[in-house]
């Protein structure tokens, strides 16, 4: 498996980081991580890093490449946000931790996304955006509906209203799972907290695919600059992972 692979978490304009992202290699598969820990509930990072812990020791232990990823994507984030859950069992239901999530198993040639809130995946091929996971959030619903544009959810009031997370209440959220999506040379795979696309369009994020002299650590570095500097004074914590199929 030849890939190439980068990671960014960026504070941004908050007090502290409450990402946590990863890439986890091994010669047959890769698992791209990124939990965002939400600032409106306390020990966001805590879930973050529980949650990131979890899938990260599960991906570790597995046989692979693995057998039933779509499985494997649903167990892994099942147990995270139990864990998370396990967190705030003590704790009022409204300020339990929770996070937000975006992974990404990438192995034989194909990649499975899996999502929870409004931490997203691309796929980005020739310079644009091919595919990009849908939030759970009250805007994506309002897009859907045909209510309300993109460009419209970009200062949409509610536009940082999420429907489902890890973490809070005991029955496991939501989730979005992917059918297998080929990889072709030189496709790029980013998972990215809010942080990160809040503010751009497909076309700035589509740039993390760009060709030449840059490498993909160069060309995330820039973008998640970019996030940075369109947000100012009011940047969240900015936080991705990349992957760049090469080839079998």
């Amino acid at each position: 498996m030849q890939i190439e692979y980068a990671k960014v978490s960026a504070l941004g304009d908050r007090q502290d980081n409450q990402d946590r992202a990863a890439v986890v290699i091994s010669d047959e598969a890769a698992l791209m991580l990124v939990f965002d820990g939400m600032g409106g509930h306390s020990d966001g990072a805590q879930a973050a890093e529980t949650g990131l812990k979890v899938v990260r020791e599960l991906f570790v232990a597995a046989a692979q490449p693995i057998f039933d990823p779509q499985g494997f994507l649903y167990m892994a984030l099942s147990k995270a946000h139990d864990e998370v859950v396990r967190l705030g069992s003590e704790v009022a239901v409204d300020f339990r931790p929770r996070a937000t999530c975006a992974i990404c198993l990438v192995q034989e040639g194909g990649a499975y996304w899996a999502h929870i809130g409004d931490s997203r995946i691309y796929q980005v091929r020739d310079g644009a955006v091919l595919s990009r996971s849908r939030d759970h959030s009250h805007v994506e619903v309002l897009i859907q509906e045909g209510a309300i544009s993109e460009e419209e959810a970009l200062d949409h009031p509610m536009r940082n209203f999420v429907e489902c997370c890890i973490g809070g209440d005991a029955p496991v959220p939501d989730m979005s799972i992917t059918n297998r999506k080929v990889l072709e040379s030189g496709d790029v795979v980013l998972a990215c907290s809010d942080g990160l696309w809040s503010g751009l369009s497909d076309e700035d994020m589509a740039e993390i695919g760009a060709p030449g002299e840059n490498n993909l650590v160069d060309n995330l570095k820039a973008l998640s600059m970019k996030a940075l500097n369109v947000n100012s004074p009011y940047s969240d914590n900015t936080s991705g992972t990349a992957i760049r199929w090469l080839g079998a």
